[in-house]
């Protein structure tokens, strides 16, 4: 059988596409979906006279999968909350939107040495992880004119997160306005698959490049692709990033315009067809029809009036689901593991599920911890390795 991963720009759906999806795992896979932990969905076990009429479908429900694999860019990430988030600096859909479109019409930047992740963080009070990607964005302010730039919202460019390889992203010094961020990240693919390793795939990530030339030799290289100076500013220059709240991706929140938006817990991202279709009903009956997927492989509904939202909380319940964990589910996340991948060792999904409930029954924590269960080395999972990691082995 085979597997689908889409391309859901910013990890934005509406309820309509969220239905789609859902006939997609119902007549065509196995009956489920997984949130990913690039806010992205997969469904698995289509079978091959079937993979034309998925693909088919969804491209009527306006969603993509090419090159949503293998060695290429996977899914751009955004902060969960963009756009309605009360302590953001700045809406980073438009440009993780606009970073995707590019990458799909240029087929120069497909084929990579290796897979490549980028990320868009609104400065806000909740994370999208962008430091464990080849490239985070930042928003950030910078409250006083410095060395010739002008106060005003920028971004910081961080580089090599690869947690898979023990590493996160690290500040480059780069200081670029949101409209530079798409042709610079373009850049750095292109001299990344110009000098990338191709003959060592446990090196053929971002990290080792930049490993081998340092961080100037390589904004060098990505200066001569580019019509405009880069810019570089001390990070000590900008004021000081708001701090994230750790779970802020679930439960009822106040958005910027008064509604709210309701984090809801899927454990370890799993979906059935019919939970999909209820969430979707929710998101369209008590909000603006619309989902936001999340790294830790959760979801919100965002957009939900307050005489709305205790009928939204119970139609959630209703689904299967809840609002509301413990510091142990809340942050447990899990590859696929052996029940659908041929690299795992172990049934990560399910023994995730089972690890919590026995912690949950004997531990209370006062603050959040992060759990992930890799089937394998090479696990997408690993690449958000929190407080407590754990690896299947043979």
């Amino acid at each position: 059988a085979y597997m689908l991963r889409c391309r859901i720009p910013g990890c934005v759906l509406s309820s309509a596409q969220m239905r789609g999806m859902a006939r997609i795992a119902a007549d065509w896979g196995g009956g489920y979906a997984d949130v990913t932990t690039r806010g992205n969905l997969q469904v698995r076990e289509i079978l091959p006279p079937d993979t034309v009429k998925v693909l088919t479908h969804l491209t009527e429900i306006g969603l993509t999968a090419r090159g949503s694999g293998a060695d290429n860019i996977r899914n751009i990430t955004a902060t969960p909350t963009s756009g309605f988030d009360r302590t953001e600096l700045i809406d980073v859909l438009p440009y993780a939107r606009a970073l995707h479109h590019y990458i799909l019409n240029n087929r120069d930047l497909y084929g990579l040495p290796r897979k490549f992740n980028v990320s868009y963080d609104s400065g806000g009070a909740i994370s999208v992880c962008a430091d464990t990607n080849d490239i985070g964005f930042y928003a950030c302010e910078v409250k006083e004119a410095t060395d010739g730039i002008e106060p005003g919202i920028y971004f910081r460019m961080q580089l090599c997160g690869i947690t898979g390889h023990r590493q996160f992203a690290s500040d480059s010094g780069v200081l670029l306005t949101p409209e530079e961020t798409l042709p610079v990240a373009a850049a750095l693919i292109r001299v990344f698959i110009e000098h990338g390793d191709r003959t060592n795939r446990k090196k053929a990530r971002l990290k080792y490049l930049v490993d081998n030339w340092g961080i100037p030799k390589t904004l060098v290289a990505v200066q001569e692709k580019l019509a405009f100076p880069l810019r570089s500013l001390p990070l000590a220059a900008c004021a000081p990033a708001h701090p994230k709240v750790k779970q802020g991706h679930l439960g009822v929140h106040r958005q910027a315009d008064g509604h709210n938006y309701l984090g809801v817990v899927v454990p370890v991202g799993r979906m059935q067809a019919g939970q999909m279709e209820e969430l979707a009903a929710v998101a369209e009956r008590y909000g603006a029809g619309e989902l936001r997927l999340t790294v830790w492989q959760n979801l919100l509904i965002p957009h939900i009036p307050d005489e709305h939202l205790e009928a939204a909380k119970k139609a959630v319940v209703e689904a299967g689901f809840h609002y509301t964990a413990t510091s142990v589910s809340g942050g447990l996340v899990a590859c696929t593991g052996n029940t659908g991948c041929k690299y795992a060792a172990s049934n990560t999904k399910g023994q995730a599920v089972e690890l919590a409930r026995y912690l949950e029954t004997r531990v209370s924590l006062d603050q959040p911890i992060n759990i992930h269960l890799t089937g394998c080395p090479h696990s997408c999972a690993q690449h958000y390795i929190g407080d407590i990691g754990l690896m299947g082995v043979k």
